[in-house]
């Protein structure tokens, strides 16, 4: 269960920057690019488990310290973006804490395997009666 939009912005870190690309004078003065930091570890949210899990599922965005970072410079507007990674981190935390159903074998049908079988061998007399036969 993901907690509420608030509490996670009460365990998250924001830092803003200038953010490159295009907009003009409005690049160079504004800083609009955000950076979401949250603390998989440190957080009072989830579960011992809960944070084993996210810490195996997201090892590849994760940095030394345990700290996820989610980067936003896509709007001109530095709140635009902030809600744009709260909205990743949301995203991204219902996906990996999603645990998949095991799959459960199913037995190949016996018609299945005759129609192949059968398949097979009408292909090998089609090609058995190319054969040019040299007396």
């Amino acid at each position: 269960m993901i907690p509420s939009k608030e509490e996670l912005v009460k365990e998250c870190f924001f830092k803003t920057s200038r953010s490159g690309g295009k907009g003009g004078q409005n690049v160079n003065k504004v800083s609009s690019k955000v950076e979401l930091i949250f603390k998989v570890q440190d957080s009072s949210l989830f579960s011992e488990e809960q944070k084993l899990l996210l810490a195996e599922k997201l090892s590849t965005r994760l940095d030394n310290e345990g700290n996820l970072h989610i980067i936003s410079q896509e709007d001109r507007s530095q709140l635009l973006n902030k809600q744009r990674t709260v909205f990743k981190l949301i995203t991204l935390l219902t996906k990996s804490l999603q645990v998949q159903k095991k799959r459960k074998p199913t037995k190949i049908p016996k018609a299945v395997i005759e129609k192949r079988l059968k398949n097979k061998a009408s292909t090998a007399d089609k090609k058995k009666n190319r054969k040019i036969i040299d007396y």
